[in-house]
């Protein structure tokens, strides 16, 4: 109770604060340090910088679960894409609700506004309909300080629910760097046991934690490995840093979504050397002092791995 309301105080407290304040003292309260800006050296200080000062136009475009969909079709193929039952503005009237259930109700400018329609019985229309409105209410991106997603136009959309078994499927999340994959993050059991892995490119178990606990026991590849690094290249490859995640079906991959902040830079790796290495692989143009990628080079993380 005390931590829950320790997090509700700096939640409002942060709401109302400058960007740079506030970026600022969310990253002390996570890392027990200021970051460093001039110039950002970690990964999470390169998310801190990117939230602050990277307005590049196409992030919000990407990040719109919306629009994204018809980037995706073009450069990938129809086949990537999870299709969309219906979109709005605002819920239609409950007469015309008839989607076919199981089903995901979303909205396109936020992280974690989710709702997952299994049965009948979730369908509780008075819950759905207040909670709808609270997200459209919400400027996800004003209240974390997350830029891109105060630039994207408040929608709702349906998809179906994609599963093997009926739970929720593997989620791959590459880390992608100048069109290479440095590292991919898997997480299971995200309705319930959550558990959560890292490997390279090559499937070789990087052995670190970043927001929840180590696991020991080690995980099959997808079947679709091959073809997630090749499409987290062709997204990737115009920019200095994204994560892109995918989802397996019957071993067959679907795109998920692009991410710019992974977990708003909040949370620290566990060595912090994995965090040093991987603001290493990012480059960003015009920091004076910073450490460069040449052009073609491949570092890995901690030396386990190569970029593919």
């Amino acid at each position: 109770m005390v931590i829950f309301l320790l997090n509700a105080l700096r939640a409002a407290v942060f709401h109302r604060l400058r960007p740079m304040t506030a970026i600022k003292l969310e990253f002390l309260w996570y890392n027990r340090r200021l970051p460093r800006l001039d110039p950002p050296v970690t990964f999470n200080e390169k998310i801190a910088y990117r939230k602050l000062y990277d307005r590049d136009p196409r992030l919000p475009r990407l990040a719109d679960k919306v629009h994204v969909k018809e980037q995706i079709a073009r450069l990938l193929g129809e086949q990537w894409v999870i299709p969309t039952l219906w979109t709005g503005d605002r819920l239609p009237p409950r007469e015309e609700r008839n989607w076919p259930i199981p089903y995901v109700l979303k909205a396109n400018h936020g992280s974690g506004w989710n709702l997952f329609v299994r049965a009948k019985e979730d369908e509780d229309w008075d819950r759905i309909e207040k909670m709808t409105e609270r997200w459209l209410r919400s400027t996800y991106g004003r209240v974390t300080k997350e830029w891109l997603y105060s630039e994207i136009k408040p929608r709702l959309l349906v998809e179906p629910f994609v599963s093997d078994d009926g739970e929720m499927p593997p989620d791959y999340k590459l880390f992608v760097f100048c069109g290479r994959t440095a590292m991919v993050q898997v997480d299971l059991g995200r309705m319930g046991n959550h558990r959560q892995y890292f490997y390279d490119a090559k499937w070789n178990r990087l052995k670190f934690t970043y927001v929840w606990p180590y696991e020991k026991d080690d995980i099959l590849p997808p079947r679709s490995l091959d073809k997630l690094l090749w499409a987290a290249s062709r997204l990737g490859d115009p920019f200095s840093f994204a994560r892109i995640d995918f989802y397996e079906v019957r071993g067959e991959p679907l795109f998920g979504e692009f991410t710019f902040y992974p977990s708003g830079g909040r949370f620290p790796f566990n060595p912090e050397s994995i965090e040093l290495e991987l603001g290493r692989l990012w480059p960003m143009a015009g920091q004076s002092g910073m450490e460069q990628e040449k052009p073609g080079e491949k570092r890995g993380i901690g030396g386990l791995l190569s970029l593919r």
